[in-house]
């Protein structure tokens, strides 16, 4: 018999085969993190009203690892008073707080002219269906559950702000169209 003897064929027989060489298909999208980010521009302020330290520290983090500028207020009241005077571009809004509210607080900025055409995403670890439609009925412009992931938190504020930092959203103030 010639040929390789038993040996030499069992070792090729179980040798692994090579993978091909990955070559990308030019129809495919391209990668997450290769996408060109439309959303808002370095330098965007945020205002985040939550009373979870970990919650605020969590959204500071992503949010200033992409040159935006944050805002923070451990309560309604005090979230309400930064807003009026910093004019943020938009706001992250904990539906529970310590005294106020978040909803009792997002109708108080929805009546202020300086605030009512600030986007807001309510944010709550409770995510029945009843919150979500009570909170985009008086007003809110989205609705996030904790805990979240960054790319939640970017493909929210890109659904909200362009890159110049107008809002993506009807001015309450604005002339309906029929």
């Amino acid at each position: 018999m010639s040929g390789p003897d038993l040996a030499t064929r069992l070792r090729n027989w179980f040798r692994p085969t090579p993978a091909p060489a990955f070559v990308p298909d030019p129809a495919d999208p391209p990668e997450r993190r290769e996408k060109e980010r439309r959303g808002a521009a370095p330098g965007t302020k945020v205002l985040i009203i939550d009373d979870s330290a970990t919650i605020v520290a969590l959204l500071r983090r992503m949010l200033r690892q992409n040159e935006l500028e944050t805002l923070e207020a451990g309560d309604a009241e005090s979230g309400i008073e930064l807003a009026r005077a910093e004019r943020p571009d938009l706001i992250f809004l904990d539906i529970v707080l310590p005294g106020m509210n978040g909803f009792a607080a997002l109708r108080n900025l929805r009546r202020e002219p300086v605030t009512r055409d600030i986007p807001v995403i309510m944010i709550s670890g409770n995510e029945q269906a009843t919150e979500q439609f009570y909170a985009h009925r008086i007003g809110a412009d989205d609705f996030m559950k904790k805990p979240f992931s960054r790319s939640e938190v970017f493909a929210r504020i890109e659904r909200l702000l362009d890159i110049d930092r107008i809002p993506r959203r009807i001015p309450a103030s604005a002339p309906e169209t029929a």
